[in-house]
């Protein structure tokens, strides 16, 4: 089947008209619709936003690849869009994008479908290509010009298998996305074609959406130097045990092939053990870093499943107490939602803590480790105590997988139903109950009382180490750690003191450097002005990644300005005694704050102390007039 069957011409839209992201998908998916391509729109537009939350499918270099596989399309398609002006697409190179290949593949999507998709998307790695491309100016013209490119397309030599004599470097490679449509088949034939520019052999194999193509054989895994696995979502790891890998995103084998190719031929890699998870014990500086790295995934996991419940229950929660203060405690409004969020509440800790074991031993360390944060809330053991529940059972349930490798293989069908659950939960019960839930009740009861009876000034402190926290990764570790903390601190005293301090640190950078862009126009280019009008409405909604394409192209000054005007602004809410019974919502839940005015003035101050260093420390945009 040709590309240009699933390219067709009615539904491509040679004028795009959107200025922003979703603006753009949804233009593009009202001309799916109206041609009968897509048959709810709105299912449609929920299974591409997933995607996109996965990562950007803005590729860069002015091109994006929206797709999704669902029931909600009709017949496999490809639309085509130009935009003359641009979009922020929150790309990866940061930049606007102007082509969009908006792919819609039904459930049911056979190989061949699915194979003219791959082959549409490593069309795309060609610079040339995409130049032609963007000179089109009619849908014949687009046709056109995949046409050519497909009678011109001959086989790589990449594509064929390794000569085993050949004393060239060889690695191995494995490239997965989400959805398995586009971005797996790219960042393989850019990692081919660099390879190739770099006289090193490869072999490529694809986890797309029809499975896997391309195996590995064992004997091309032992002969490699290096394995690259480019990849955002799970694949089959055991199989490279002994091996230097090296894990990136599959968007990392699309932008970064030289890196990871340069990293692999120099042996640049940890050594991967499928049972122990560990890396190679010659390298302790890699060893502590992917521990840490595996904390980290695993705490996140737990907090990104506790949100939910924290911004549902905790809004609801500062809204019952609003209409308290106007109606009385027996109204009816009151009761209800202040019932249906402390509900919510008291789901927290051991959601927090079964994911946290989910994340460590997989489906069996959930169960232990939400009766282990429960036990946690029981014994007063707070927040930090269903931390400890959640690592503790996840390494229980691991510990018992190891041990009972030995039972005989009948009774494996037994593990997963009763040995694992009855196991687990008996031993982090009587390790919670017995042991950690006393000790950190202890712990929890002095931090509380401590926090509790801070004077002004280490308030003040406090709070300028939180926000300054926020601005330091913009979302990263540095940034979690000081939301975590102070969630923690809310759900054990139902005091937003720290929240407020987190929430003004964490609108600061965004609000910054839209304010920079608007009155020091000369330090910002075009596309960066752009991008900075859309940080306001970031900033204000407490979404401090605004800043990150901002921070990336200029991080001393853009980092050192933004820690500085938040730290002040966090101070500064606890020097005025602000408190935000919410943990998220920016300006929009300022109505339910204590001292919101003081609030406002915090935040403020530091969005112009922020912006005006950044207006006078940053240098002027090559090619800009003052």
């Amino acid at each position: 089947m040709k590309t240009t069957e699933l390219l067709r011409k009615d539904i491509m839209i040679m004028d795009l008209q959107a200025a922003t992201k979703e603006a753009a998908i949804d233009e593009m998916i009202r001309s799916l619709h109206k041609n009968g391509v897509v048959q709810d729109a709105e299912e449609f537009k929920e299974a591409i936003l997933n995607r996109e939350a996965q990562s950007s499918t803005g590729l860069g270099d002015g091109i994006a690849m929206p797709h999704a596989k669902t029931k909600a399309v009709n017949e496999p398609a490809v639309l085509f869009a130009k935009s003359t002006k641009g979009v922020e697409y929150e790309s990866l190179d940061g930049q606007p994008a102007y082509l969009f290949f908006m792919i819609a593949v039904p459930e049911g999507a056979n190989d061949t479908h699915l194979q003219t998709l791959a082959s549409l998307s490593k069309l795309l790695i060609d610079p040339d290509f995409v130049g032609q491309l963007k000179q089109a100016n009619s849908p014949d013209e687009v046709h056109q010009l995949f046409n050519q490119s497909e009678e011109d397309d001959t086989e790589s030599p990449a594509d064929t298998m390794v000569d085993t004599d050949s004393t060239k470097p060889f690695i191995v490679a494995v490239t997965a996305c989400p959805t398995g449509i586009a971005h797996t088949y790219m960042a393989e034939d850019a990692l081919k074609k660099k390879a190739a520019e770099m006289n090193v052999d490869i072999r490529v194999e694809t986890n797309g959406s029809d499975g896997a193509k391309n195996r590995l054989t064992d004997e091309e895994i032992a002969r490699a130097d290096a394995v690259i696995v480019a990849a955002s979502k799970k694949v089959e790891m055991a199989r490279f045990n002994g091996k230097r890998v090296l894990e990136r995103p599959v968007a990392d084998g699309i932008k970064k092939t030289e890196e990871l190719i340069t990293k692999a031929v120099n042996h640049d890699a940890a050594v991967y053990h499928a049972q122990e998870s560990a890396v190679s014990s010659d390298n302790e500086e890699k060893q502590k870093s992917s521990i840490l790295n595996t904390v980290y995934k695993d705490l996140m996991n737990g907090i990104s499943h506790m949100l939910p419940f924290v911004i549902g229950g905790g809004i609801l929660l500062a809204i019952s107490f609003l209409f308290e203060s106007i109606l009385g405690s027996d109204s009816e409004i009151f009761l209800f939602l202040n019932e249906v969020g402390g509900n919510a509440f008291n789901f927290l800790i051991p959601i927090f803590a079964g994911f946290i074991a989910m994340s460590i031993a997989d489906r069996p360390g959930l169960m232990p480790g939400m009766v282990g944060g429960l036990i946690a809330v029981q014994s007063e053991a707070g927040f930090i105590g269903g931390l400890v529940a959640g690592f503790l059972a996840g390494y229980i349930v691991v510990l018992l997988k190891r041990g009972l490798r030995g039972l005989p293989r009948a009774l494996d069908g037994l593990k997963p139903i009763l040995l694992y659950p009855v196991l687990g939960l008996f031993f982090t019960g009587l390790l919670m109950y017995f042991v950690f839930g006393p000790i950190f009740a202890g712990l929890n009861h002095v931090m509380v009382e401590f926090l509790q009876n801070l004077g002004t000034g280490n308030a003040v402190i406090l709070g300028a180490l939180l926000g300054g926290m926020m601005a330091i990764d913009m979302g990263g570790p540095f940034n979690k750690a000081a939301y975590a903390f102070s969630i923690g601190i809310f759900t054990d005293t139902g005091d937003g003191s720290l929240m407020a301090a987190v929430m003004a640190g964490g609108m600061v950078p965004p609000l910054a450097i839209a304010l920079a862009s608007t009155f020091f126009k000369n330090k910002f280019n075009e596309n960066e002005r752009k991008s900075g009008v859309t940080n306001y409405v970031m900033g204000i909604s407490f979404i401090t990644e605004g800043a990150i394409p901002f921070a990336a192209a200029d991080p001393l000054r853009v980092i050192g300005s933004s820690v500085l005007g938040a730290a002040i602004a966090g101070g500064l809410t606890q020097f005025w005694n602000s408190a935000i019974p919410a943990p998220h919502g920016g300006i929009f839940v300022i109505p339910l704050a204590e001292n919101p005015l003081f609030f406002l003035l915090s935040l403020a101050i530091g969005t112009v102390v922020s912006a005006v260093l950044l207006g006078l420390w940053k240098k002027p945009a090559v090619g800009q007039g003052k």
